[in-house]
């Protein structure tokens, strides 16, 4: 596979990333009965917030989030979709979790695999991946007044970091990028979600 078409598939996760994280911080900015412009800024810091300050730091110019125009257009399609769908959704919270672990596992493999392809170390790639699948959140939590999830919930960040290590191993052991990506999200994926089924934390203070 060609590094422009691994490029495209990357962009292509981002974006699915983007659209997932619009919806979930709609979600939740609705349920914090803010008003139209309100539930629009939260979908959009949510969104774009961790991929903007992955750009920044890669040195990645013109950042993609403001220069892609379907990166606006994820985010407008889902915070449509979480506008209209928010009133029906009677049981919010879980909705709003499942969002969340898939867009950290789709931000994850997206900002590891961004760095790996620009020839950055693995650690630098576990922290972009880190930054890419959590940066957002933390914006809007900081936002809606509440403490960050990456500092209160246990294998919240822990699994991102965990999924940008397996991306960063499989690419080392010879594995093709968009098969590695593809298997640390998933694997992201399932952490997360048996983090929040079996309650799992790290020792608080």
């Amino acid at each position: 596979m060609t590094r422009q078409a691994i490029g495209q598939l990357i962009t292509l996760a981002d974006l699915a990333g983007t659209l997932v994280f619009a919806a979930e911080g709609a979600l939740l900015a609705i349920h914090a009965h803010l008003d139209l412009l309100g539930v629009s800024v939260i979908a959009f810091m949510t969104a774009l917030g961790g991929g903007m300050l992955r750009d920044v730091l890669l040195g990645a110019y013109p950042v993609a989030a403001l220069t892609d125009r379907r990166y606006a257009a994820a985010v407008i399609l889902g915070t449509a979709l979480a506008v209209v769908a928010g009133p029906q959704l009677a049981h919010w919270h879980r909705p709003v979790l499942l969002l969340d672990a898939a867009g950290l596992a789709l931000f994850a493999a997206s900002g590891a695999s961004k760095a790996l392809m620009r020839g950055d170390s693995g650690f630098s790639a576990t922290v972009m991946g880190m930054l890419t699948a959590t940066g957002g959140g933390a914006l809007r939590d900081l936002m809606l007044g509440e403490v960050p999830a990456i500092l209160r919930t246990g294998f919240y960040a822990s699994a991102a970091i965990l999924e940008s290590i397996l991306i960063v191993t499989l690419k080392r052991w010879g594995m093709p990028m968009p098969f590695a990506a593809g298997i640390g999200a998933v694997i992201g994926l399932l952490i997360r979600l048996a983090a929040i089924a079996g309650d799992w934390r790290l020792p608080a203070f």
